[in-house]
């Protein structure tokens, strides 16, 4: 099965494109970090000529990061431009060349006062009307190479190597539900398999049901560094979580009855926390 992914060099890009390669399938990737030649913005040769031969898309690519990213971005020009441009060229091949997709949305799309929400919004509405699938994401984390777009556990534990105080940008009350890459990764392939008896939902939500607070997640990593000799104190802020502002929506348990993550948050956590130990 030959299988291509857009947006490869992403948070769950990479590791999905990893994932795959490893149970032996025939795996193609594009991202705009490999080259010019893949930025999926304009109308790319190389990724019309690609999407004919595959038999699988899983449309993964979208100018996006963690909170301090979303925050500072998320109503720019560029921002906009940027996601509105991938979708265009995207959903057009797709169309055109008739492929079962799987459409990377978030729990924010929802959010209407999130721009990055909205776009995702859209996506889905794409998506839909293409009779593909939308796998709409939680919290997925794992190991970052972009430090600009970190997600909140992985910035924890590269800021705890370099202080002993870290500064939370929340007073860590809110919870959010955390799901590890590899998890993800095997839900996302166990979706594209069984993907004719998915494509009634509207979309799934991809997600491990239990919520935990930002200071539970500090707690734990903060644990962890003690192992390794360090102590990390974390320190809330005063404010809330101002990008997703602690809204949840009601998780859809449909996918549990076929599949469930195998990693806890705090294997996850130390998985991800020894990596960045070791390199």
């Amino acid at each position: 099965m030959k299988i291509l992914i857009l947006g490869s060099k992403g948070q769950i890009g990479e590791h999905l494109f990893q994932y795959l390669k490893k149970r032996n399938y025939q795996v193609f990737g594009l991202d705009i970090v490999n080259s010019k030649s893949e930025d999926l913005r304009n109308n790319n040769v190389r990724f019309n000529n690609l999407i004919k031969k595959v038999d699988f898309v899983f449309f993964l690519a979208f100018d996006v990061g963690g909170s301090v990213y979303l925050k500072n971005y998320q109503n720019s020009y560029d921002f906009l431009m940027n996601n509105t441009a991938i979708m265009k060229n995207v959903f057009e091949q797709l169309k055109k060349n008739k492929k079962k997709f799987i459409f990377a949305s978030s729990q924010m799309s929802n959010m209407s006062y999130s721009s990055y929400g909205v776009l995702k919004k859209i996506g889905e509405n794409f998506t839909s009307s293409l009779n593909g699938i939308t796998v709409k994401f939680w919290n997925v984390f794992g190991i970052e190479n972009d430090p600009a777009k970190t997600h909140v556990i992985t910035d924890f534990i590269l800021k705890g190597r370099n202080t002993n105080h870290v500064k939370m940008l929340t007073n860590g009350l809110e919870e959010r539900d955390f799901m590890y890459a590899e998890d993800c990764c095997a839900a996302l392939e166990f979706i594209m398999k069984k993907y004719r008896d998915f494509m009634f939902k509207k979309h799934i939500d991809l997600n491990t049901g239990k919520s935990t607070k930002i200071r539970k997640v500090a707690n734990i990593i903060s644990e962890l560094f003690l192992r390794e000799g360090k102590i990390v104190k974390f320190i809330p802020a005063e404010n809330k979580d101002g990008v997703q502002m602690n809204k949840k929506n009601k998780a859809d348990r449909f996918l549990f009855k076929y599949w469930k993550p195998k990693f806890s948050l705090k294997q996850g956590i130390t998985q991800v926390f020894n990596h960045y130990i070791q390199y």
